[in-house]
């Protein structure tokens, strides 16, 4: 494509999709290019919370979403091997709020969901296959859009705004020449499978003990499981062997023994390098990064996915109107958008980014505080502080991660 458009994406992720998607919706041209032939990846997120049910319910795709929903969540629940910690029924938390559960639904099926509907607008593209490899520059040295390859060929794509969705592998983020902050991260994750059972729960597990947590996630033909243990474990754990990975996650989650036998190799078990970075600054001339890519979360309640619907609704209210003007503009390719218009974003979303990201190195480092406890100590804190737990603060962690900070809803 060499004829340009006014948008384009890089990243066929929740950010990117959910932009293009309502950008078009506004008459706004758009190219959103993922790397892949599909969404069929495992270990992404499929928590979709409250405050992103709204947003799907605003574009009328409600019914067909809950087609493709696994199980739901209606409380937080945090188990130890030595018993309950914390138990919150997310109605108490808002009572306001039309949604008072976390669906669980595998995010290539919401990837597709979204992509089916936006490829009937006109002003709406999808290119698979399409790998960014740069971005395109002016003479004074504004991005202009971007370069990609596609079936072995590199293709220009000229662009009024080029936005970085792709996640924190992205190179175009480089483009804006920020500084990145990194909080630090005390935990990574280790991805694996096991089979389901007839009469498995359909909600997510978890279980927090010596050596680790252990999640689980019902993905209807098999259990997507993590292993949190402490940051940079994995090359110890790999070298103790299976046998020893298995029996750390059944003495954490002992209905799994049976199952883990499954693994038959290291090639099934993904380390997850879990970050928690953000862009000091996320948008230079011509060039806008959201989503991972602004701010890279860590699992740590399954906020990713949807902080990053947030950024793209929060892109779409407050630049459409101006993307749309400049896309009537004949030179549009010979000018560079005023800077102070991407900007937008992130004084509207940096807020919700800082304070998510602070409370997830906060749980973290709890988290691997009680995992660490020696062979005799307590897993579970004291009374006082499990009452203290189970009163306001409580409330507190799901008003974060379940309904969010700053919640989007979209402006027509």
């Amino acid at each position: 494509m060499t004829d340009g458009t006014t948008v384009a994406i890089s990243g066929g992720g929740p950010a990117g999709v959910m932009l293009g998607l309502l950008l078009a919706r506004r008459g706004v041209e758009v190219v959103v290019l993922e790397k892949h032939a599909d969404f069929l990846r495992d270990f992404r997120g499929d928590t979709v919370h409250p405050s992103t049910q709204v947003i799907l319910d605003q574009l009328g795709l409600l019914a067909e979403f809950d087609g493709i929903v696994r199980g739901r969540m209606s409380a937080i629940d945090v188990r130890t091997t030595e018993g309950p910690l914390v138990h919150q029924p997310l109605a108490e938390v808002d009572r306001r709020h039309p949604f008072h559960e976390i669906a669980l639904a595998p995010q290539w099926d919401l990837l597709d969901l979204l992509v089916r509907h936006a490829r009937t607008l006109p002003t709406f593209t999808l290119l698979m296959e399409a790998e960014t490899v740069g971005v395109l520059r002016r003479p004074d040295g504004a991005v202009r859009g971007l370069r990609y390859r596609r079936d072995g060929v590199e293709h220009e794509l000229p662009a009024v705004l080029t936005v970085a969705a792709e996640g924190r592998g992205t190179g175009i983020r480089d483009a804006i020449g920020s500084r990145l902050r990194d909080l630090g991260s005390a935990i990574d994750v280790e991805w694996f499978r096991i089979p389901i059972e007839s009469g498995d729960p359909a909600e997510l597990r978890g279980v927090l003990g010596r050596g680790g947590a252990v999640i689980a996630i019902n993905r209807a033909d098999y259990w997507q499981v993590a292993l949190v243990v402490p940051k940079g474990a994995d090359a110890a754990l790999r070298a103790a062997g299976l046998p020893a990975f298995r029996d750390r996650v059944a003495g954490i989650a002992p209905w799994t023994r049976d199952r883990l036998e499954a693994i038959a190799s290291w090639d099934e078990v993904k380390l997850l390098s879990v970050a928690v970075q953000r862009l000091e600054r996320w948008s230079a001339p011509g060039l806008l990064a959201i989503g991972d890519a602004a701010h890279t979360m860590s699992p740590m309640g399954g906020i990713g996915i949807n902080l990053a619907i947030g950024d793209a609704v929060a892109t779409a209210n407050l630049l459409a109107d101006d993307l749309l003007a400049a896309q009537n503009d004949p030179g549009r390719f010979d000018r560079t958008l005023n800077p102070a218009i991407p900007d937008r974003v992130q004084h509207r979303r940096a807020l919700p980014a800082r304070v998510t990201q602070r409370i997830q190195v906060l749980a973290q480092n709890q988290v691997l505080r009680a995992t660490r406890a020696g062979a005799d100590g307590p897993i579970r804190p004291p009374a006082p502080v499990r009452a203290l737990l189970g009163g306001p603060v409580a409330r507190v962690l799901p008003r974060v991660f379940v309904y969010g900070i700053r919640p989007e809803r979209i402006v027509s």
